[in-house]
């Protein structure tokens, strides 16, 4: 047997530039990249292994320089969501507190079901220097470290204690990558001194490995079941999830609904699963959905769900499936999601079950009085949309105007990226795609700071598109500094900054519970009342991000943000836009109810207020079991 000596650094890289994930035929590089941060655990190891194989064999791993660690984890993220979870990166850090910043990230890929590759360092095996620089002595055992941290929120964990165990934890974490029932976040922590130690490796570990992502046929018995079900109702409503886009099952669904003429409503993760005009499409679902989708869901006699996880924003906290008789129909490749809702679990790839379920329901379309009423709701929003797009408001626009001149702005390929805040919000109900991967919004975990490094992600997997990266200045504060890496790479992102001095959504919410939007401004200390209710903070943040070596600009008014989107567009670098807007003015309403507890008791008139608003609400919620 042949045998290559190379250190466990050296040896991780060389095995990650060869695999591939293939689906219906066609391949992929699986890790394409590995983003860093190097520092003691890792500069050594890693670091040097990427360095020789920079110089040795170019593009075999190509490292890219991060600036927060948990921003290159979210910029994985939006990388392997764009890319349809069949290619990912990986991200490499030193020991200690350069490992647990990136727990969040790890946490965000894990709730959204987004392959990422963690490589924390961790501390000597050998214990010969303890404790070293950065190391946590616990008081229950010597061999725990701070990345025990990412047990919780990773799909796949392990620590290497020899060289010898690295093949085994590469397969299990390579496994769980390409698994669409179990990806997330893989974390595989590195001591510092077994990176460096040297191993005779079998040759074939570094061949060319493809792992095949298999689309899964649902049970024959389960699924006459569900098509049982949809042959004898009178208003079923389909819901799309993000099993929709990962699938690539949105062709399929167009086919099945087109034959069946069933509405179609959309989860965050699902939204472009049909273009916005579709004569089927009725928009967003839920507590940031449309009036046309939730009056539908309301009445809805089965509900079918592809690939959606069933939210608390999807369901409205279980208000919005208000028909007695409702029964429910979840196909999802994951079998604890499909048998949520206690209805009939189809278990299964989205598109497979589609084309079963279309075939078998041919000749069985829903009545013509109900396509009637699916499109005068659907006509009905788009109105609406029009006019939060075009109804103008001085001194300051509302942030409904904004979304309206980036959505006329931007090209149909191109992408929109957002993740906390109000903007995901009116993007859910307002946005209008017209193409697959148009739309791309992390609502899964809602990480305030995903947007900028998840937009770099973005485009990093997909050149071809502009990619529109629609943030706050609250999300913008906490995490801004990948601009830096978009401006080192030439990484062309136009980043559309909505500054309304604060939270708005918490504000709003705040407000919507009796709290008075409480420590949701962003304002000095009134020295008078003691309060944070002084004047504005006088941040400037254009000039903050031309200091990053960003093109950025302050525009006031649409007109003007109109202007600056076309020219920025056509810029090659990454640019800014900064708009004011109020906070006050919210877009339209989708009429469904989100469960956020209020004080059961307060001195405050608002809470009072809000508790009994809450308490009127909440004998709507239903149990489904």
């Amino acid at each position: 047997m042949t045998t290559l000596r190379l250190t466990v650094g050296q040896a991780l890289v060389r095995f990650l530039g060869n695999q591939w994930t293939e689906r219906d035929g066609v391949e992929h590089r699986l890790i394409e990249g590995c983003f860093g941060i190097f520092g003691h655990g890792n500069v050594a190891g890693i670091g040097q292994a990427l360095l020789e194989a920079e110089l040795r064999t170019p593009g075999l791993l190509v490292y890219r320089q991060a600036r927060n660690e948990q921003a290159m984890v979210h910029a994985a993220v939006g990388f392997a969501r764009a890319r349809k979870r069949m290619s990912t990166l990986a991200c490499t850090t030193s020991v200690g507190p350069g490992a647990t910043n990136m727990v969040t990230g790890a946490a965000l890929a894990t709730v959204n079901r987004l392959p990422v590759l963690l490589l924390p360092g961790d501390v000597f095996t050998t214990r010969v220097s303890d404790p070293v620089l950065q190391q946590l002595e616990h008081p229950i055992g010597r061999d725990v470290s701070v990345n025990d941290a990412f047990r919780p929120v990773s799909r796949f964990f392990d620590r290497l204690d020899r060289p010898e165990q690295l093949p085994d934890a590469l397969f299990g974490a390579m496994a769980t990558l390409t698994d669409p029932v179990t990806t997330g976040a893989v974390t595989v922590c590195l001591p510092q001194d077994v990176q460096a130690e040297a191993f005779d490796w079998p040759e074939e570990l570094f061949g060319r490995r493809v792992w095949r992502v298999e689309r899964p046929s649902p049970d024959a018995a389960a699924l006459h079941a569900a098509v049982q079900l949809l042959r004898h109702a009178h208003r079923p409503l389909l819901v799309a999830g993000g099993g929709v886009i990962y699938s690539e099952a949105g062709e399929e669904l167009r086919a099945f609904v087109e034959a069946t003429g069933i509405p179609v409503a959309e989860t965050q993760a699902g939204k472009g699963s049909l273009p916005f005009d579709h004569a089927q499409a009725v928009g967003a679902i839920g507590v940031t959905g449309t009036t046309a989708a939730n009056a539908l869901a309301r009445r809805a006699d089965v509900v079918m769900g592809v690939g959606t996880r069933w939210t608390d924003f999807t369901t409205a906290s279980r208000t919005l499936f208000a028909n007695p008789d409702v029964r429910f129909v979840s196909v999802n490749v994951a079998r604890p999601d499909a048998l949520k809702q206690a209805g009939t679990a189809v278990t299964g790839d989205a598109r497979v079950a589609l084309e079963q379920m279309r075939h078998a329901l041919a000749g069985n379309p829903v009545a013509e009085g109900y396509r009637r009423e699916v499109r005068a709701l659907a006509d009905a929003w788009a109105q609406t949309v029009d006019r939060d797009y075009l109804t103008r408001h001085e001194p300051l626009p509302a942030q409904s105007e904004v979304i309206g001149v980036v959505n006329e702005v931007i090209r149909p390929h191109d992408a929109v990226v957002c993740a906390a805040g109000s903007i995901p919000g009116d993007l859910h109900r307002l946005w209008r795609v017209r193409e697959p991967g148009g739309y791309h919004v992390e609502y899964g975990y809602s990480c305030m700071g995903y947007e900028i490094a998840g937009g770099l992600g973005v485009k990093l997997a997909a050149p071809e598109r502009d990619v529109y990266v629609l943030v706050g200045d609250g999300s913008f504060l906490m995490m801004a500094q990948e601009l830096v890496t978009a401006v080192q790479e030439g990484i062309k992102l136009i980043v559309v900054l909505v500054d309304n001095h604060g939270f708005a959504s918490i504000g709003t919410l705040s407000e919507s519970v009796g709290s008075q939007r409480f420590g949701t401004a962003h304002r000095r200390r009134d020295m008078r009342t003691g309060r944070l209710e002084g004047e504005v903070l006088p941040v400037d943040l254009v000039a903050n991000a031309a200091s990053l070596g960003v093109a950025a600009r302050r525009v006031h008014g649409v007109d003007e943000l109109r202007a600056a989107l076309i020219d920025a567009a056509a810029a090659p670098g990454p640019s800014l836009v900064c708009i004011e807007t109020d906070p006050l003015l919210s877009a339209s309403s989708s009429d469904a109810w989100w469960d956020v507890p209020v004080a059961e008791t307060s001195e405050l008139a608002s809470t009072q207020e809000a508790r009994k608003s809450y308490e009127r609400a909440k004998v709507c919620q239903r149990r489904y079991l």
